[in-house]
């Protein structure tokens, strides 16, 4: 049974790569065009462009997404979403799963790729993490994002969650970002991603169903961005260990 589930995770992972090539390349030049545009025009545009996009992949790969909690976001409110991250499956997920046109902080040396980077780099605020000068200019773009009333997507634990922890310790910027701008924040979890797309296993995928959970809005107020990432923390992990079988 487990020779034939291998079997399978390496025939869909084939099949799931040979797609999203082909239709990277075909949104490759719209995504370009757009690029041109001002923000956040641009944004709003690009958003439409990768919902479909990923809607599709989604599609004809075999992956079901169910959002939960899409309430929580009140109309005309720009907000920073703090996130899980377990795969490289969760921005595809989360980026077009948001409601609304976002931005996702993420690593420069994505950006590098020939023609992905193109993509990946439109819907982001890129940040090399081992300068602190492109820390800084990150930190000042997404106050930037946010005034010009687009979400930032913001994955607290830094890297990928490898660990048998529900999650893994936070980093300060989301919370610091939400002190300073007043943006409440939306805590949101990603659900078995890890099973269609783990992390152990190289050039492996399965199809199935994913879910985005959101939370209700925790604002800032006066607490600080220690007290506001304790709370997000403990809110986040407490759903998570309660809802198991997701």
């Amino acid at each position: 049974m487990n020779i034939f589930k291998e079997i399978a995770g390496r025939i869909f992972a084939l099949w799931a790569m040979t797609w999203f090539i082909a239709t990277l390349v075909i949104i490759f030049f719209p995504v370009w065009i757009i690029g041109f545009l001002h923000e956040p025009g641009r944004s709003r545009v690009l958003y439409k462009v990768f919902r479909a996009w990923i809607g599709f992949f989604f599609f004809i790969t075999g992956i079901r997404l169910k959002r939960k909690g899409l309430e929580n976001f009140k109309k005309g409110e720009t907000y920073i979403v703090v996130c899980n991250h377990n795969t490289l499956l969760d921005i595809p997920v989360s980026s077009p799963g948001i409601p609304g046109p976002n931005k996702t902080i993420a690593k420069i040396e994505m950006a590098r790729i020939p023609v992905f980077g193109t993509i990946y780099k439109s819907g982001s605020v890129l940040v090399d993490r081992k300068s602190n000068k492109s820390r800084k200019n990150s930190y000042l773009k997404m106050k930037e994002v946010l005034r010009q009333g687009i979400h930032m997507c913001i994955y607290p634990e830094g890297t990928r969650n490898k660990t048998r922890e529900p999650l893994q310790k936070f980093h300060d910027g989301a919370f610091l970002l939400a002190e300073e701008s007043k943006h409440a924040i939306i805590p949101a979890l990603l659900f078995n991603t890890k099973k269609l797309f783990p992390n152990n296993k190289k050039f492996y995928f399965l199809p199935g169903k994913v879910e985005m959970h959101f939370l209700p809005a925790v604002e800032p107020g006066s607490q600080s961005a220690e007290q506001l990432k304790e709370k997000v923390f403990s809110l986040m992990y407490d759903y998570y260990t309660q809802h198991p079988d997701h």
